[in-house]
């Protein structure tokens, strides 16, 4: 039954992604492709899972808000610039206003491994509406958060596990591998890559040969 929608936020391409070029010497070209195809991939993850009544993506980029809405997501503008986490109240805000009867929560949309059955793992195994996260897989970083609208207040950023911790929301246990593998820089691609990746994120990988 689904009980949740999801929130994901997605940098334009152009942007997203920056130390993929930066740290690991691939192209902008190349940066752009695995940007857009980790965005696509993890939305049609949620799109399939059966918690998920709706995915709300945010993003600024017009015409990518067209391939996501392609898929099945409903697309707004980023509601706060370079503020992810007020971006994200505002998201949440915006669901409650369209599907009342459905907890917000809010995913990173850099996970190209992600399987529907860890996300739904994960949602089911927290009270509805309870402030709740799940840490990357570094155990530093937050790759989920939920909370009911009225309480919603993510943490996202640099140390967000122990600002969410800090807050009172509640640590998902478990291992949900897919859903802690989030990917800023090449190794954390390469450690994605047994998992296995979503088929746009794949192909993409196979042209360079990592897997």
């Amino acid at each position: 039954m689904a009980t949740h929608v999801l929130l994901l936020p997605v940098k334009p391409p152009a942007r997203g992604k920056s130390r993929l070029s930066r740290f690991s010497g691939l192209s902008d070209a190349v940066r752009r492709r695995l940007a857009e195809a980790f965005a696509l991939d993890t939305a049609e993850a949620c799109l399939t899972a059966s918690s998920v009544g709706a995915v709300l993506a945010v993003t600024d980029d017009a015409l990518f808000s067209k391939e996501l809405t392609s898929l099945g997501c409903v697309a707004i503008p980023d509601g706060v610039s370079d503020d992810l986490n007020q971006t994200l109240v505002q998201a949440a805000a915006e669901a409650s206003r369209r599907w009342p009867d459905l907890v917000p929560v809010a995913l990173a949309g850099d996970l190209p491994a992600l399987r529907a059955a860890d996300l739904d793992t994960a949602l089911s195994s927290v009270p509805a509406g309870r402030p709740a996260y799940v840490s990357d897989a570094e155990g530093v970083g937050t790759t989920l958060y939920t909370a009911g609208v009225d309480e919603f207040a993510p943490r996202f950023g640099e140390g967000s596990r122990a600002a969410h911790d800090e807050a009172g929301a509640l640590p998902v246990a478990g291992d949900l591998a897919t859903l802690r593998r989030d990917v800023d820089a090449l190794p954390d691609l390469r450690q994605a890559i047994p998992l296995g990746l979503g088929r746009r994120t794949a192909a993409v990988v196979a042209d360079l040969r990592l897997g």
